[in-house]
């Protein structure tokens, strides 16, 4: 699992004039999973499933 910058810096992610972030790879808006045992939460594209980390 990647994280959200690392995704944005390779072209994997891209982000619009509100802040949202969407998979490249399926222009799909990515949802949010937030674990309470967990430190950040998790993006998740819904279509192909990749994850990345948000701190």
């Amino acid at each position: 699992m990647e994280s959200v910058r690392s995704g944005l810096r390779a072209g994997d992610l891209e982000k619009d004039n509100y802040g949202r972030l969407a998979c490249t790879a399926c222009d799909e808006e990515l949802s949010t999973r937030n674990d309470p045992d967990e430190i950040g939460k998790v993006r998740v594209c819904r279509e192909c499933g990749t994850e990345w980390q948000e701190m």
